[in-house]
């Protein structure tokens, strides 16, 4: 072998190595706008959270916000619908028949935890009264309707499209909804504020 056969091989092999490093480089920058257009836009980021004032909802009312593009039900309950989820709540911990024996609450560390009243409403700022606040996503979790406050069988939310029943706490009591109303992530920010998200 020659000193200029040695050196064409290492030619050939430079050639081989910046061609499939070039090749390397121009496929990753035509990839990456493909990959990044999957990221959430910069305005759905910026609703990841909000923060809503329910220093004007009064005892039995309800306000409804969006969040992600969906609505949430924030419910300040009376001390006649806290003590009628109470009722409820008694039957369900009895063993009344449920479809949906899960809390679904994204604030509660076990996602196994029971659907109980107490793991479904939000702790109550000082001054109120215990399980006074419920917050929930406001989607029946059947085809995604929106259901009625105030309605049904069991005095909580009816979905009049298919014939959903949620009680006071949001579990599904009657109807083709398989679980119960979700709970999202929902912390006090303040006395009269809450965080969503």
């Amino acid at each position: 072998m020659s000193h200029a056969e040695d050196h064409e091989g290492t030619r050939r092999d430079f050639l081989y190595y910046a061609t499939a490093g070039a090749g390397a480089v121009a496929t990753g920058a035509a990839v990456w706008p493909l990959v990044n257009q999957m990221n959430p836009s910069a305005d759905v980021r910026a609703l990841a959270s909000i923060r809503v004032d329910v220093s004007g909802v009064q005892p039995g009312t309800q306000l409804t916000v969006k969040w992600l593009g969906k609505p949430v039900f924030i419910r300040h309950r009376t001390g006649a619908e806290i003590a009628e989820a109470a009722e409820q709540d008694a039957a369900f911990l009895a063993g009344e028949a449920v479809i949906d024996p899960l809390a679904r609450n994204a604030n509660l560390p076990d996602a196994a935890a029971d659907a109980s009243d107490a793991n479904r409403t939000m702790p109550s700022p000082e001054g109120e009264a215990p399980q006074a606040w419920i917050v929930q996503m406001g989607v029946c979790t059947h085809l995604g309707c929106v259901p009625l406050g105030d309605a049904g069988e069991y005095k909580g939310w009816f979905c009049p499209c298919h014939g959903s029943h949620y009680d006071l706490a949001g579990r599904i009591r009657k109807g083709p909804a398989p679980e119960n109303l979700p709970v999202p992530p929902a912390i006090w920010a303040d006395s009269s504020t809450i965080k969503l998200g």
